[in-house]
């Protein structure tokens, strides 16, 4: 135990000190609030899988995280930045949904006393895919991982939850399927800040995990929100709101218009994906690496809608 113990922090120090996470960026962005962006690019040794947008809100008595990163290093560096800017204590961890770029990170939290908090959808989405993505990522973040343990929330979102930091109320919201089937949002009326995790991607193409049409419909609920400015999942980390959902509105209603379209004709799938919305190219970064995914999704999706 104790030379799993040393292991484990000699590669989180080793991690920390190669990636310059000394310096790790938190921004304050009103008062309270404060929030780590990540790279545009896919996870990786390099960067320590910190490729997800990261936050974190303060209230009178306690703070709330809001995802915890790609990795324990980044989680970690993430504990030791908040930990620069207040002494309040962690009461509340929540993730925003099940990807490994937003809860691999949760490792590093486990032991602050933090009830995790999560989607209803988010116990089981961990337990059937965290296998499959620890393995997977292995492979590309190698000993980063390796004492990579999922931790799932003790406290579940069915439709909305309030918590309390101490004179700062915060609300959660469980949406339908969209992104994933495990998407969550966070508000600070206080502020007027929106953390919306991946239903919202800015630069960063979305991806479509869950559902085409219920990420179209949850768009237009989301715009109901009313709220200052957004932290969106991916790119950079504050946007004005709701002025930052068209450019994905557009991208997913192109990629819709087209699917409909090529299936109308008789298309087949092969051939619908390499020409379905892609004269969106050129407004997002790392386009070739998931909108065929997205394609091949919305595809299957609206094939069999009713005509």
């Amino acid at each position: 135990m104790l030379q799993r113990t040393i292991r484990r922090l000699a590669i989180t120090c080793l991690c920390l000190v190669a990636s310059g996470a000394k310096s790790f960026e938190l921004s304050e962005i009103a008062p309270g609030v404060f929030v780590h962006q990540g790279v545009t690019a896919l996870m990786s040794r390099d960067n320590l899988g910190g490729i997800a947008n990261l936050g974190a809100i303060v209230g009178a008595e306690a703070v709330a995280v809001i995802d915890t990163g790609g990795s324990r290093a980044e989680g970690a560096a993430f504990l030791a930045a908040l930990q620069q800017r207040t002494t309040k204590p962690i009461r509340y961890v929540i993730d925003t949904h099940v990807h490994p770029d937003h809860i691999f990170g949760n490792i590093a939290f486990r032991d602050t006393g933090a009830v995790f908090v999560g989607h209803k959808n988010l116990a089981r989405a961990m337990a059937t895919r965290g296998p499959h993505y620890l393995s997977s990522f292995r492979e590309t973040m190698g000993a980063l991982l390796d004492d990579v343990i999922l931790v799932p929330p003790t406290l579940a979102v069915e439709r909305e939850t309030i918590l309390d930091l101490g004179g700062r109320a915060i609300t959660l919201k469980a949406w339908r399927t969209a992104h994933s089937d495990s998407d969550l949002t966070v508000l600070d009326p206080q502020s007027g800040t929106l953390f919306t995790g991946d239903l919202l991607f800015l630069q960063h193409v979305p991806i479509v995990d869950g559902s085409l049409l219920g990420f179209l419909a949850v768009i237009e609920e989301l715009r109901k929100i009313e709220a200052v400015r957004v932290v969106p999942g991916h790119g950079p980390a504050v946007a004005p709101w709701p002025q930052a959902l068209e450019a994905q509105k557009a991208y997913l209603d192109h990629l819709t218009r087209d699917l409909r379209a090529d299936i109308a004709k008789g298309e087949t799938l092969a051939r619908a994906v390499t020409t379905a919305g892609r004269g969106e190219k050129p407004n997002w970064l790392l386009f070739e690496d998931y909108h065929t995914r997205n394609a091949t999704a919305g595809f299957a999706e609206l094939e069999w809608e009713a005509p």
